[in-house]
């Protein structure tokens, strides 16, 4: 049986609420409780079989009994609520697939800018030189490429050291692992300027402040999860607020896999950073790889 065949099926056993109710409101609160009721029970012979072993000869009947309860009140939810179970189901393939199945070492890695000119192009391989430079009580970094000092000095611009004045690592690994960060296309002066649609959206002021945006929102959130070390996993939240705000860019072709893997790879080699004062940032777009090497 299909999801579709299945949906129509179970809309001719919903019950209607009474004449004394108002069917706006009960016929979706009905659902949702019967949700909650169901996943309750499911715990409870979950709970049993703990307990029981396999003394509890019934689990599996009962888990799939309760299982189909629950698949009743989603498929009732999704018609009150104007939605198809086919749609949602496959939507939520594609969903996972995104986070856990894209392998893009298979696949072939990004390339936003393959038909520009070279100049315009980001390096496919590169190494960036951070150093920490104090003057007198103030801290400031230093970022070189080809020898040549690139950007600006940064500091952390906050009350409290936080290691925020080695951010450029972030837009490095966005660089080396997305094939995309209008920072880098900055500060390396590779803005596509020979079409002026993309140097306008893809490249330009707006573009540069989402994913300055994204970069403060991630390390916002990586202050309250000991910057990600130990962590091979994100919050599904995060990685959809950062779709979210991409949405309007090119960087959108990049799933959820994607960004957490820029992510997660970025921070490693950032807490390398952060504790050397410095260091050499290698990165290789074809390869999807960014590595930390000691000044």
């Amino acid at each position: 049986m299909d999801f579709k065949n299945y949906q129509e099926k179970a809309l001719l056993s919903a019950q209607r609420p009474r004449d004394n109710q108002p069917e706006h409101l009960i016929e979706r609160i009905i659902p949702l409780l019967g949700l909650a009721g169901e996943a309750g029970e499911l715990l409870s012979e979950y709970k049993k079989h703990l307990r029981d072993g396999p003394a509890h000869k019934l689990f599996k009947s009962r888990i799939e009994e309760e299982l189909g309860d629950l698949l009743w009140y989603i498929s009732d939810l999704a018609t009150k609520f104007g939605l198809n179970l086919d749609e949602i189901a496959a939507n939520n393939l594609r969903k996972v697939e995104e986070r856990w199945l894209v392998n893009r070492t298979e696949t072939g890695a990004y390339s936003f800018d393959s038909e520009f000119p070279e100049h315009e192009q980001l390096p496919r391989q590169f190494v960036f030189e951070i150093k920490e430079v104090h003057e007198g009580e103030e801290v400031r970094v230093k970022c070189f490429f080809n020898g040549e000092q690139i950007g600006n000095d940064l500091t952390d611009n906050a009350h409290e050291p936080d290691g925020y004045r080695f951010h450029d690592v972030f837009h490095f690994a966005h660089a080396a692992i997305l094939g995309w960060s209008p920072v880098t296309r900055l500060i390396l002066k590779r803005k596509r300027k020979s079409n002026k649609k993309t140097d306008e959206v893809e490249d330009g002021g707006r573009a540069i402040a989402i994913e300055e945006g994204v970069t403060a929102l991630i390390f916002s959130y990586a202050e309250q999860h000991e910057y990600f070390d130990g962590i091979s996993e994100l919050d599904y939240s995060l990685l959809k607020t950062i779709l979210d705000l991409t949405q309007g860019l090119e960087v959108k072709n990049c799933s959820t896999g994607d960004w957490e893997k820029a992510i997660l790879v970025g921070y490693a080699v950032w807490r390398q950073v952060v504790e050397n004062e410095g260091g050499k940032i290698i990165g290789d777009i074809d390869k999807q790889t960014l590595t930390f090497e000691k000044n």
